[in-house]
């Protein structure tokens, strides 16, 4: 339930935050580690890291207007592939910001950045990227990234990919062909 109640807020308070100018600006979000998110070792839940991660994306379609055409079109975000790793814990009743931000993007999908910070510093808790595009259900695939960007009035080039990201697509793509004939 406190995922709904984490995106209502997110929803209702979207306006008093400035808008976000795709494609490289960064969504800042700032939450608390409540009681419902910690496990027994007693620190966040390595899920709620995921789930809050999903908020940082959502904040970046809301806050930089491409939330109108998905609605219209019905577009569905879809995670393709994730890769975390945990530095540092997050404890009880500690506060953290997450900040996420587009690093590259190919032909239909985003490589994204999640960062959870602790408290007011740059001390990292957790790095993550994530793979996501928007998926067409009607065309049944994923819409191209040139159609988002023009939905935002955008125009630009993806940055070229760092040796971070080559690794991660790359065992993506080793995953998937382990895994192509089951």
């Amino acid at each position: 339930m406190n995922l709904w109640l984490r995106l209502l807020w997110l929803v209702a308070t979207a306006w008093r935050r400035p808008r976000l100018e795709l494609p490289f600006a960064t969504s800042t979000l700032t939450f608390r580690v409540w009681p419902h998110d910690v496990d027994t070792s007693l620190h966040m839940n390595n899920g709620r890291y995921w789930t809050l991660m999903d908020l940082g994306r959502t904040d970046l379609m809301i806050r930089s207007g491409l939330w109108r055409p998905v609605i219209k079109e019905r577009w569905t975000p879809v995670v393709t592939a994730a890769q975390i790793r945990f530095r540092r814990e997050v404890k009880p009743f500690q506060a953290f910001r997450l900040e996420t931000r587009l690093l590259s993007w190919d032909e239909t999908r985003f490589v994204i950045e999640h960062r959870v910070l602790l408290g007011h510093t740059d001390r990292i808790a957790a790095i993550a990227l994530v793979q996501a595009g928007l998926y067409d259900r009607r065309g049944r695939s994923f819409v191209p990234v040139q159609t988002l960007m023009q939905a935002v009035d955008v125009e630009a080039a993806s940055p070229p990919m760092t040796p971070e990201i080559e690794a991660f697509l790359g065992a993506e793509n080793a995953l998937r062909r382990a895994t192509a004939s089951t």
